[in-house]
């Protein structure tokens, strides 16, 4: 198949640790072809979704991973995959790329589906799984939030549409900075924060629970570095190999057959404890250290499920 990755800058990957590097591995190892863009070489001309970009191949070699041939423009619907792989933050550059590989379903399989990844941000999907989240508030105002930390006392505040663990701080029932932070959030963004219950059982690790096409395939946990609330690998959280309990199957159970009826195929949830968090739709991490602490090839089971939806 004619494979082409919308990404970050793919000379700044870390081999051992980037999910997309690991998925163009084993799409190279299959026969794909891969092709290389960054979002803002995605355009729409005159009723054509195109890519200025660069064919290229990987190799285990940090510093020498990507060979990229000579910069060109394609025509996505001439590929069989496109991968929708760049970081947050979820921003209108991003639903904008969204709304531009939405109309190549005719065509050409996007994974994960941009529909839904845009109606699927990661930190509201959750809300529609209260039973298996801790107590949230979404919001601007503050006299909200002050109503939330009052009957709460220790929580979490982040960013809506942020990730790798940027902006999370945790207040406890002493902290006497709420009105300061809000102040700060508001005065960059028109953005609601995200308010949640702070989860003692954090300092056990966050767990990473990887569904391929809705099925839950294996889990990592991330355990904060001394001094740390947050968990995030981005920011010095420690992966450890741990398996999937009971409570993680009944979420993954939960959450998974609508994933893969809404052409979710690669996704990672955060549990803390006996809850869910978050579901990450948009360019979730873990296949590496996951292959790794099983000895599994996570990366074919998800080549598996798109060759399959292919066929």
């Amino acid at each position: 198949m004619k494979i082409a990755f919308q990404m970050d800058p793919i000379g700044d990957v870390n081999i051992n640790a980037d999910s997309s590097f690991r998925l163009a591995e084993e799409a190279q190892a299959r026969g794909h072809s891969l092709f290389f863009y960054t979002p803002d070489h995605l355009a729409y001309q005159e009723g054509r979704i195109t890519a200025r970009g660069q064919d290229f191949t990987v190799q285990r070699v940090q510093g020498d991973h990507a060979r990229l041939g000579e910069m060109r423009e394609v025509d996505l619907s001439e590929f069989d995959v496109v991968w929708l792989r760049q970081d947050p933050p979820f921003d209108m550059h991003y639903i904008t790329s969204t709304h531009l590989l939405d109309r190549l379903k005719k065509t050409t399989l996007v994974v994960n589906d941009p529909f839904w990844v845009r109606n699927f941000p990661e930190k509201l999907l959750v809300l529609d799984f209260p039973e298996l989240t801790p107590p949230t508030t979404i919001a601007r105002d503050l006299g909200t939030i002050k109503a939330f930390k009052a009957k709460h006392g220790d929580i979490i505040l982040k960013p809506l549409y942020g990730n790798g663990g940027a902006g999370v701080f945790r207040l406890d029932a002493n902290d006497r900075n709420l009105s300061s932070l809000h102040e700060l959030f508001t005065g960059f963004s028109r953005e609601p924060l995200i308010v949640q219950k702070f989860l003692p059982a954090v300092s056990k690790g966050d767990k990473r629970v990887i569904l391929v096409d809705g099925e839950a395939v294996g889990a990592i946990n991330r355990v904060p570095a001394e001094g740390e609330t947050r968990s995030n690998m981005h920011v010095g959280g420690r992966p450890e190999k741990v398996g999937l309990t009971d409570r993680d199957r009944e979420i993954c159970a939960a959450i998974g057959p609508l994933l893969k009826e809404r052409g979710q195929v690669f996704v990672g949830i955060d549990v803390i404890g006996d809850y869910l968090t978050e579901i990450n739709v948009t360019s979730p991490t873990g296949i590496q250290e996951l292959e790794r602490f099983d000895g599994v090839n996570i990366a074919a089971r998800i080549w598996e499920a798109i060759e399959a939806r292919r066929a």
